[in-house]
């Protein structure tokens, strides 16, 4: 019985930490994509608009979560899990805009490569999770080794 009470508690510990670290990120990711496709429509260079990307945050966020994350238990499962939960909710929007551009035309790169929109959310919420998923818990890792080796 001590064994389940202790693995349900570190569950809900987990979970908690998980819940705590990725809030705010959420919101963050659910804003960036409105945000860059705004800067898009202005008419902004590719290159002013080029850092504000669900990527780019995911990135950053992951060295966050690494700092933040080095001295606790299960350092590497809470990145991913916080990876894994960000990421796909952080692409919603980017399907949407797809759906938008291509019903009103507008011509923004949100609109181009699918031809149907069951294939824009499979690429941009599946795969595209993943092109934030592999290269942040890359990232959340090393951050990881650096300060434990650091002691920073």
């Amino acid at each position: 019985m001590n064994a389940e009470l202790l693995t349900h508690n570190q569950t809900e510990s987990l979970t908690r930490r998980v819940w705590l670290l990725i809030k705010t990120p959420i919101v963050l990711g659910l804003l960036i994509t409105p945000i860059r496709f705004s800067l898009e429509m202005s008419g902004l260079p590719d290159g002013a608009i080029f850092l504000f990307g669900a990527l780019w945050l995911t990135l950053g966020l992951s060295i966050y979560w690494g700092i933040r994350l080095y001295r606790r238990n299960q350092a590497h499962l809470t990145l991913l899990l916080c990876l894994t939960i960000f990421s796909p909710i952080s692409r919603i929007p980017i399907a949407l805009l797809w759906y938008i551009d291509n019903k009103l035309e507008i011509g923004s790169h949100y609109g181009l490569y699918f031809h149907n929109f069951q294939s824009a959310i499979l690429n941009q919420i599946g795969y595209g999770s993943l092109i934030q998923i592999i290269p942040g818990f890359i990232i959340g890792t090393i951050t990881i080794a650096i300060m434990k080796h650091w002691h920073l």
